[in-house]
């Protein structure tokens, strides 16, 4: 749904920005933004991360053929 904004959904959104904040605090806003949302995909990628370290530290089970 996000991604069906266009162009002019974008300019209405940043207009509405400007008379929400004006034009003093929305840098202080897009700051505070952009830095949680490079908090969340530094995070995302850990989680991702430490997902893929389990994996390689588990032993993996083979059949043994037991003859007798």
């Amino acid at each position: 749904m996000i991604s069906n904004i266009g162009i002019p959904g974008l300019i209405l959104v940043l207009v509405i920005a400007l008379i929400i904040f004006g034009p003093s605090k929305l840098p202080e806003v897009g700051r505070a933004f952009g830095r949680t949302l490079t908090e969340f995909k530094s995070a995302a990628k850990g989680l991702v991360s430490d997902d893929d370290k389990e994996e390689e530290k588990k032993p993996s089970l083979t059949a043994v053929k037991k003859e007798g």
